[in-house]
């Protein structure tokens, strides 16, 4: 079942918290300024949520890159730039 809230009846979030309907879309680059791939949805494993991110893909390789699943805590999330639409994370492109 689908439930529908107007955007206004959104509680008011802390600094450094954010809504899973804002981090979807957003593109993931690491520290190094690499491309991640583009975040497709949240989950979480009941201790903490998880990126779901949907990896660039080389248009020269056959080989299909699988999803990056990456834990949504400082130790991995270094910036979330709303305006920007772009996670920052210290994550390498070969994890």
């Amino acid at each position: 079942a689908a439930v529908h809230v107007s955007r206004g009846a959104f509680p008011e979030l802390e600094e450094d918290e954010y809504y899973w309907s804002d981090l979807i879309g957003m593109d993931a680059v690491n520290l190094q300024g690499e491309a991640l791939g583009k975040v497709t949805d949240m989950m979480s494993n009941g201790a903490q949520s998880i990126l779901r991110i949907e990896p660039v893909q080389d248009p020269a390789s056959t080989e299909k890159t699988p999803e990056r699943l990456v834990p949504f805590v400082d130790q991995f999330v270094k910036t979330v730039d709303l305006k920007a639409k772009q996670i920052t994370l210290d994550w390498g492109l070969d994890f």
